[in-house]
């Protein structure tokens, strides 16, 4: 006689809740996630020397003085739009993008200025900026009207 019977049923672990939960998991954590671009565009601040160099020499030079009007190597560019900016630097600074820039702004000049010309030359395709200084001692010499 036979009282108690024996079950031969598998046991089965249901996963289908738990990929579920693991799918939800993944989307938030990618929907979440920062992407941070970092600037193409490298400022090196030149050191103060008293010697020029040739590269230096040989730089394409902005200027932006206090009223934000650009001078792209000593050519005043009339019109102060993002666009005009970016043609005069083109025209004057042909196909080398390699080339060395240097970026000279008034004390008095309005950051949006120098952010604008620094974009100017970030969509232009130029990666070696630099932006020029004076030296505390030459900067107290001059007069306070300049």
């Amino acid at each position: 006689m036979r009282l108690g019977s024996t079950r031969n049923d598998d046991f089965e672990i249901n996963v289908i809740s738990l990929i579920d939960v693991m799918l939800t998991l993944l989307m938030f954590f990618v929907m979440t996630t920062t992407f941070v671009q970092h600037s193409a565009m490298k400022v090196t601040l030149p050191e103060a020397s008293e010697t020029t160099t040739e590269a230096q020499r040989e730089a394409l030079i902005v200027m932006i003085d206090a009223n934000s009007h650009y001078f792209v190597d000593n050519n005043e560019v009339l019109n102060p739009a993002l666009d005009t900016l970016k043609e005069a630097i083109a025209r004057i600074a042909g196909g080398n993008r390699d080339r060395q820039v240097v970026l000279r702004a008034d004390a008095a000049t309005p950051h949006q200025a120098v952010v604008t010309a620094m974009d100017a030359l970030g969509q232009l395709g130029f990666t070696h900026l630099s932006i020029a200084t004076t030296r505390a001692k030459d900067a107290a010499d001059k007069p306070a009207g300049r």
